[in-house]
């Protein structure tokens, strides 16, 4: 595929094109086995955990608009991050992470890699940003592009600077991001990773995760095959299509994302609106150096504690109250009953996680509905 275009490359790169077909997508290679071409010599695939072509299909696509080298697919986002964090460590080495993650891979780094002698270390998006941290011979640093669910943003261009002199691997969970706004391996990572669960399959109707990386291929291929997190052929089917439309989603999400932030910003119902695209987020000028657009997700707190969030939440139509996030539907959810709620009280506070914090993934509906709905139901607090 040799368009330079975003929607072009989203709609052809890694086709499989199989001759005297004349196919028009990938079809589904719902094998677990394939026969040998000839009595012990193995073809190209063998077997499904190892290796399918729906599956290779969607990577070769993923990779093209991640723009590296090679990607893989996982069963899920948090086999992506586990399958794809554990080839670099061992025991003894160190770790340094975000202290706001998403609450099962923050439950990853502080309770299960300790367990295997792995020091982990966690350190604030704005120390980070100010450099203000100190090399403990980290063999690996963990961002989010965009965290959840406060929306502060790394500024991943000068720190993949600092971690290539200090010899320190760089990975990035840019789920909330996605190809469209970012590509945090040309700014300098050396891994981007995704629940492609979200945005990238983008209709909430499956799991999904992935990693683009451009070196250590066989030693990450080992790990995968080992720990078994690949996906179904149908369900990488489900998500190579999806992964067509992305960019025509993405700048809907965008577009909503900052028309409705702009809305929200201006109540004297709302206590503090967090989206990195408003003028007078503490993350604008960041933002702007490291991605390309703001994304689809908004946050904000509701002035009255949680009791006026719910108030809130109860009279929307639109969003549906759900976890996740990336679909083509609103979903709105209060992190403390939900994607946070593993963490302890101090957990939370330490991340800045109050109860009456609300988390909104905006759809791609029309935004004259959304914001006439969320004015409705502000009103009505």
């Amino acid at each position: 595929m040799n368009s330079n275009g975003f929607n072009s490359r989203c709609v052809h790169s890694g086709d499989m094109e199989i001759e005297g077909v004349g196919n028009v997508v990938t079809p589904i290679f719902e094998n677990s086995t394939f026969e040998f071409p000839e009595s012990g010599v193995a073809g190209k695939y063998i077997y499904s955990r190892w290796g399918n072509p729906t599956v290779e299909s969607f990577e070769k696509k993923y990779a093209d608009l991640e723009k590296t080298e090679h990607a893989f697919a996982f069963s899920t986002g948090m086999a992506a991050i586990t399958s794809s964090i554990m080839p670099y460590l061992k025991s003894g080495d160190s770790v340094l992470a975000l202290n706001e993650l998403y609450g099962q891979t923050f439950g990853f780094f502080s309770k299960v890699l300790p367990q295997y002698k792995i020091n982990v270390d966690f350190t604030s998006v704005n120390d980070l940003n100010r450099l203000n941290f100190k090399n403990k011979n980290y063999k690996l640093l963990y961002l989010e592009s965009i965290t959840n669910p406060l929306l502060e943003v790394p500024d991943i261009v000068n720190l993949s600077r600092i971690c290539k002199e200090e010899g320190i691997k760089l990975m990035v969970d840019a789920t909330f991001a996605t190809p469209y706004n970012q590509n945090p391996v040309s700014l300098g990572a050396d891994m981007a990773l995704h629940s492609g669960t979200k945005y990238i399959s983008g209709h909430s109707d499956l799991l999904i995760g992935l990693a683009g990386f451009n070196d250590n291929y066989d030693n990450l291929d080992f790990y995968r095959k080992t720990f078994g997190g690949t996906p179904d052929a149908f369900q990488a089917f489900l998500a190579y299509r999806g992964l067509k439309t992305l960019g025509l989603r993405m700048e809907r999400h965008n577009k909503n994302a900052m028309e409705l932030a702009k809305v929200l910003n201006e109540s004297s119902r709302i206590e503090e609106v967090y989206y990195p695209g408003l003028k007078n987020s503490e993350y604008f000028d960041v933002a702007e150096k490291n991605l390309k657009g703001y994304g689809g997700m908004v946050s904000f707190k509701v002035k009255g504690g949680i009791e006026n969030s719910h108030k809130l939440i109860k009279n929307l139509n639109i969003p549906k109250y759900a976890v996740s996030l990336g679909g083509v539907e609103s979903l709105i959810s209060i992190p403390v009953e939900g994607t946070h709620k593993a963490l302890s009280p101090e957990e939370r506070k330490a991340s800045g996680i109050t109860d009456n914090l609300v988390r909104l993934s905006v759809g791609i509906e029309d935004s004259e509905d959304l914001l006439q709905d969320f004015e409705n139901a502000l009103e009505k607090i």
